[in-house]
Order: structure tokens, then sequence, then C-alpha cells
């Protein structure tokens, strides 16, 4: 499984610079990438292949950054593919990873129903299980880009750590930084949710409907 995870880890990190352009050349990207998520030597087996990669690239083009305007209708292609990402039983008794998503949007838009980039972490916080579901924040916040705002793609990638807060397993460090920054109480409130909204069988919003609320709230408040 650690063979399997790096492996996934270097190909989607390959690709992504590859598809940013911040390296153009397959080789050097793909050593960039293992040397970026891995400090000691990463055997030759550990390493993508071309054809891996390039069907990688192709995978993430399918998922291309959308003009502003229209970045509704990219989050509803990210979010409808999370419906046939079926999760682990005993975590997820709720089932597919969209109905997850619809759950915790909930939970959090009962409490900070005007918070548009919170909702927006809520609903959006697993959309990476559809791309790379071993590296899934990374993914995620990477194929959301400039779609959403930094406060957005902060509480995204910290909610996991938030979680370990509330389980007792975070390094004295790590909860440190998180307790230093000013939206440490909103990224709380994801992670709980996030464990909440793990019901079976519980009403949930219309995927349409969430993001029209979202909508609705841009265009109100701007």
């Amino acid at each position: 499984m650690a063979h399997e995870k790096l492996r996934r880890q270097i190909l989607y990190e390959t690709a992504r610079l590859l598809m940013t352009q911040q390296e153009t050349h397959v080789g050097r990207a793909r050593i960039q990438a293992a040397r970026k998520l891995y400090k000691g030597w990463v055997k030759p087996a550990d390493l993508p292949s071309e054809r891996e990669i390039r069907s990688e690239l192709d995978r993430m083009s399918n998922f291309h950054q959308p003009a502003p305007d229209d970045r509704f209708d990219y989050f509803r292609q990210l979010l409808a593919a999370l419906e046939k990402v079926q999760q682990p039983k005993r975590s997820h008794p709720e089932g597919d990873a969209l109905n997850h998503s619809l759950q915790v949007f909930d939970l959090v838009c009962d409490q900070v129903p005007y918070d548009e980039e919170l909702l927006l972490a809520a609903l959006l916080h697993d959309v990476g299980k559809a791309i790379d579901p071993l590296n899934h924040v990374e993914a995620g916040v990477g194929v959301l880009g400039d779609t959403i705002t930094e406060r957005t793609a902060w509480l995204i990638e910290h909610c996991h750590e938030a979680r370990k807060i509330k389980e007792g397993t975070i390094g004295s460090r790590s909860r440190k930084r998180l307790q230093d920054s000013e939206n440490y109480e909103d990224v709380l409130l994801l992670a709980e949710c996030d464990v909440q909204g793990r019901q079976f069988g519980v009403p949930v919003s219309d995927l349409d409907e969430a993001l029209d609320y979202i909508r609705s709230l841009e265009q109100e408040f701007g």
C-alpha cells in the first residue's frame, strides 16, 4: 500500500507540474515530483511510466478550469463525479462521496448560512476523491485552482488536521499553527461537520439547490 500510494502521489504531482507548465519535460517533471514527495532514493518501480503520466494528463484535462463566470458549472462537474465514488462502509455508512459532501454542506449551512467561502469548502472538500483517491486533498485543491479563494483552499487543506485536534492525535506544533490562524474556529466547524456528515439515510439538499444557494450569496454580497 505504501508503494502504491507513493507511486500515485508522484504520478499526480508529475502531471500537475506538466499541466501547469511549471515543467515541460516529462522526465524532469517526474524527478522533481519524486524529490518533492520523498527525501530518500526512490526505486524505479515507484516511478510512473510515461504512458501513465500521459494518461493522467488526459484525465486532468477533462477537469479544465473555466472562466470565472461559469465556475459554478465547473463545481457541478466536479461534484457530480463524486456520485460514483463509493467509500468504505465502516467509516462512511452514508455511501457515495457526493452524499457525504451534501451532508457536510447542510450541516455547515445550518450554523453559518452566509459564509460563502466556508460553504464552498464544505461542499467541495472531497472533489479530489474522483481524481486521485490516495491524495485527494492536494488533487482537489489543485484542480479547483483559482476558482476558489485562498481561504476556501486553506479550509479544505487543513480540515483533516482539525479533525486530529478533536481526536487528540495532532502534534503540538501542528496544533499551534492551526490555533494561530484567524480561520481556526471555522476549520474546527468544518472538521466537526465532516465527521457528523456520515449518516445513513439522511435527507440532503439537491446538488443544484446547494450550488444555487451559494451562487445567490455571491450575487447578493459580492
